[in-house]
């Protein structure tokens, strides 16, 4: 390690002891069927926002918590695996995880590790950089991880705790926990989405962008990608780079999308209010930022561009697909594609019982169809199918009193963007974001122990101060 991140270590520990405040402990575990104390939080999720709401925690004194992610160690979240870009979008001088202390911003490592002109002279943040920050800030903060921890189901359990079955390795436990945060990022609450055409298409020819793919199989083959987001780009260039013969790029609009909504919402009022908002003004924004998706910037685009190879067709929706004895027939309003290989980048859709760990209520998740009904000209039939979070980013029972037990689980994933905007899948939200989750579970502990806080300050009796009192009254010497 250098000498330089060293000295940043160092700054850290003393900046977080400097503000500690208030330094006592007012959580008393409680002790699940199994005889041991149950977490107060379990994190699931151990990327960028699972880092960043168990350091939300541990400052507000919940400690005894624990973050498992099915990856290996340093794999977590995209970064290393299915995120095709070279660099972040995020412009390098977004906060985030850091939680607003300097000295644990992007920034200070990166200056810390190649040095203050680097970083002057840095454009945007490198993913292999930002995902190297994140294994050194949940270290730094000494974090409680388990890596290769798959949850597999969530149930209700006695004394009012959560049990959560997860398998590690080829062994299967349950842990015991009074809160559930799933921090587990754009595919938490659903699955990706691969067009009802392609559905039928032979086995190996069709991928999503988050699956794992070969793309040094795709060296001379024609590749098609289905949407024009960021993503799509990202996977249509990485094929191009790969060698392929042709790459197509699909996009049902007329025109590419090139405005970037996210950008236009980065500022705190927003950030840290939609939320607080009725559901119609929630809805009317977050119906128009998601109906115009993402926008990629330049160099993404380029990055496609400079490939003579590469064909972008507006105006061209998948309408029928076929395999053909020469590969895949992909028919548009502008006449039919031919591909070897084709690339879904047309999203998440919501569907909670695909997740195993939800199947057992995924029934009774409210929805925003079930809690609001929008103008006929705002309706929108996917963003509908989103959950209908509690102020505390909870989920919330279509039916009262089926599933009470679910208030205890929170959401802090892309599905949570219809009630809160930008923040389960967002740098440039968190540190709005991951507050306002943290003060509602903390609110949540507090309130489930206020007898017992109550009993406390009945019974304290701790004095302040020693007061001298005389042995006798004195008394008048006239």
């Amino acid at each position: 390690m250098s000498e330089a991140l060293t000295k940043l270590e160092a700054d850290i520990r003393a900046d977080l002891a400097m503000i500690a405040h208030p330094h006592a402990a007012w959580l008393e575990p409680k002790i699940g069927p199994d005889g041991n104390a149950a977490l107060d939080v379990l994190i699931v999720g151990a990327g960028q926002s699972g880092i960043a709401i168990g350091f939300g925690l541990m400052r507000s004194r919940v400690s005894n918590i624990l973050l498992i992610d099915k990856a290996e160690e340093g794999k977590e979240g995209p970064w290393l695996t299915y995120a095709r870009m070279p660099t972040l979008r995020s412009p390098k001088d977004y906060t985030g995880p850091d939680l607003d202390i300097p000295s644990l911003t992007y920034q200070s490592w990166h200056e810390a590790r190649f040095g203050k002109e680097n970083w002057q002279t840095l454009n945007l943040i490198l993913r292999e950089h930002w995902a190297e920050y994140l294994l050194w800030l949940r270290r730094t903060i000494g974090l409680p991880v388990r890596n290769g921890c798959e949850l597999l189901e969530i149930a209700p359990a006695s004394n009012g705790l959560l049990a959560a079955r997860v398998k590690r390795a080829d062994a299967i436990e349950t842990l015991y926990a009074r809160k559930i945060v799933l921090a587990s990022g754009q595919e938490g609450m659903g699955e990706w989405m691969i067009p009802e055409h392609l559905r039928d298409l032979p086995a190996g020819s069709v991928a999503t962008v988050a699956d794992e793919i070969d793309f040094e199989s795709l060296r001379g083959k024609r590749v098609a990608v289905i949407g024009a987001g960021a993503s799509a780009f990202d996977n249509a260039a990485t094929a191009l780079e790969a060698g392929a013969s042709e790459v197509h790029l699909l996009c049902r609009r007329a025109q590419i999308q090139v405005i970037q909504p996210y950008r236009w919402l980065t500022f705190r009022g927003f950030l840290r209010h939609l939320s607080d908002l009725d559901d119609a003004w929630r809805w009317r924004f977050m119906r128009t930022i998601l109906d115009m998706r993402e926008g990629f910037p330049q160099p993404t685009y380029d990055r496609c561009a400079r490939h003579a190879n590469f064909a972008l067709h507006e105006g061209a929706p998948l309408e029928a697909a076929r395999a053909t004895g020469k590969g895949i027939e992909l028919q548009t309003p502008r006449g039919a594609i031919a591909a070897d290989f084709v690339i879904c980048g047309t999203g998440i859709d919501m569907n909670f019982a695909a997740r195993d760990e939800l199947s057992g209520f995924a029934g009774n998740i409210a929805t925003w169809a079930d809690r609001y009904r929008p103008p006929d000209n705002e309706r929108n039939e996917r963003l509908g199918r989103f959950p209908y979070l509690a102020d505390d980013y909870a989920f919330t029972e279509r039916v009262p009193g089926k599933t009470p037990w679910i208030s205890d689980i929170h959401l802090f994933a892309i599905a949570s963007t219809m009630s809160f905007g930008a923040s389960g899948s967002s740098i440039n939200a968190m540190t709005t974001a991951v507050p306002k989750l943290v003060n509602g579970l903390t609110r949540g502990l507090f309130r489930a122990d206020v007898e017992r806080h109550w009993a406390s300050l009945s019974a304290y009796d701790v004095p302040q101060a020693v007061v001298a009192r005389p042995a006798r009254k004195m008394e008048d010497s006239r």
